[in-house]
């Protein structure tokens, strides 16, 4: 029988069997692509406020009490969540495909996700309250869930919005992650960081509900607050969004179908070697890219000696500014070609997160620095946290940009024909290795002694991905 093309969790794979491929019950409609965006722009907080900016800062500061030792534990933690998607996800995806339904193992997935950030609220200075150890099996189990979550969920995205529909309804989700994140970091910060810091008349006098910030609960309060946002947000998808039919096979049957589709996709992907080279590449220096994203806020919070109310302002406007960097992404892949343009992103990137190593609160750029406060208000008063700030807003422009650019850069080196094999490499090399990052700043905390060195090897990714993309063919800008 002659292999038919099927869509595997996004990725295009040839098959040999037959089954039904169209969504059970309703079909595409505005209203199901609008829940499925809900859903991501509704779970995308958590990598802001938990990840990035308030949570992790707060367990590597106020938790652990020694940045450096933090900020190694908190890589174990990725590089653990890192291990079991990498071994996982390919396969798993592949299975799932072929049983036919994805919203059973989303729901499981969401509750899983919604339990473990509710579980960060007992998570209490000193230890006091979950264990370290506990935490950082939190950690690592939710680094893992947002992983299943975003392939499941990536899975429904036809079924939701059609094929006419998917490229609105993708970039509604990204931008409504954006807009939610800032959202909720408003809040966070009006409700519980500014109280007590400021007297400005349409701030409260305390946090709200009576949360004592010596306690952490105005940085604890995070996991509670995504939780809700997520279980929430996920609750029009299950009832809008159409799933893919039950197939007959077995899960012995799916199990072994889907490796034999995941062989598949390397055959056909042999003797490319362009494509395959970009995809070495964007794999090296998305490792650094991540690495950036979830280690960026706990730098910051340990080499500045940031608490909530500066890291709240300094999630805000990066998150601005990263919505700017893929704005401009698109008008770099027209203008440049989108090559030069993850060239140029990689490069400011390189060069923003070096000039970052040399910063601190009491030195600017490797020299110590003793000098007085700027202007008198509540963050950002100092010379270094100014140009930290500063710095910080071109890297989010980088990372951002490097993101969008890179897909775009794939349809233009992979073969036409084989376009669908190379997206599924493409997700699966953002899996493949997503522990190396965590892996090596773990390692390089560790035996550095500091957070600057610890951040090193990330500077080392990007360099390396980038020296790869000189030797790829293509991507130039269309005339």
């Amino acid at each position: 029988m002659r292999p038919q093309h099927r869509a595997v969790l996004g990725w295009e794979v040839a098959i040999t069997s037959t089954g039904a491929a169209t969504p059970a019950g309703h079909g595409p409609s505005a209203r199901s692509a609008r829940a499925w965006a809900l859903a991501q722009a509704t779970r995308d907080p958590y990598v802001i406020l938990i990840s990035i900016y308030i949570f992790a800062p707060y367990f590597v500061t106020r938790v652990v009490g020694d940045p450096v030792a933090g900020q190694t534990l908190v890589a174990s933690a990725a590089k653990w969540g890192g291990w079991t998607v990498a071994l996982t996800a390919p396969l798993f995806g592949a299975v799932i495909d072929r049983l036919g339904p994805r919203k059973p193992w989303l729901a499981g997935v969401t509750a899983l996700m919604v339990i473990c950030c509710a579980l960060l609220w007992f998570v209490r200075p000193g230890g006091a309250g979950l264990p370290i150890g506990a935490t950082m099996v939190i950690l690592a189990m939710l680094t893992a869930l947002v992983s299943w979550h975003d392939f499941l969920h990536n899975a429904l995205l036809l079924p939701a919005a059609g094929m006419a529909g998917a490229g609105r309804a993708s970039g509604l989700a990204l931008a409504g992650g954006n807009a939610f994140s800032v959202l909720m970091l408003v809040g966070v910060l009006i409700a519980f960081a500014l109280p007590g810091k400021v007297d400005w008349h349409f701030i409260p006098a305390t946090p709200l509900f009576g949360l004592d910030p010596a306690a952490g609960q105005t940085d604890r309060i995070t996991g509670p607050l995504v939780a809700i946002v997520m279980a929430l947000g996920a609750i029009p998808l299950f009832r809008l969004v159409p799933d893919m039919p039950r197939s007959r096979a077995s899960v012995a049957d799916a199990v072994r179908a889907g490796a034999g589709d995941l062989a598949v996709l390397f055959r056909e992907a042999r003797g490319h070697r362009n494509a395959l080279t970009y995809l070495a590449a964007r794999m090296i220096y998305t490792d650094g890219l991540t690495g950036i994203l979830v280690f960026g806020g706990l730098y910051a919070a340990g080499t500045m000696h940031w608490a909530t109310l500066e890291m709240l302002g300094y999630g805000i406007i990066l998150s601005l500014a990263a919505v700017i960097g893929g704005l401009l992404a698109g008008q770099l892949d027209h203008s440049l070609g989108p090559k030069t343009a993850v060239k140029l992103q990689i490069s400011l990137s390189i060069l923003f997160q070096t000039l970052l190593l040399g910063l601190g609160r009491d030195r600017l750029f490797w020299q110590p620095w003793a000098g007085e406060r700027l202007w008198d208000g509540p963050m950002f008063t100092t010379t270094p946290e100014l140009v930290f700030l500063a710095l910080g807003c071109g890297m989010a422009v980088g990372v951002s940009g490097a993101y969008a650019s890179s897909r775009t850069l794939l349809t233009r080196v992979a073969p036409p024909d084989k376009m669908g094999v190379f997206f599924g490499l493409y997700a699966m090399a953002g899996t493949a290795t997503m522990w190396l990052g965590p892996l090596l700043v773990e390692l390089a905390t560790r035996y550095g002694g500091t957070q600057a060195w610890g951040m090193a090897p990330i500077v080392g990714m990007l360099a390396v991905g980038l020296a790869l993309l000189f030797t790829v063919k293509g991507g130039d800008r269309v005339p």
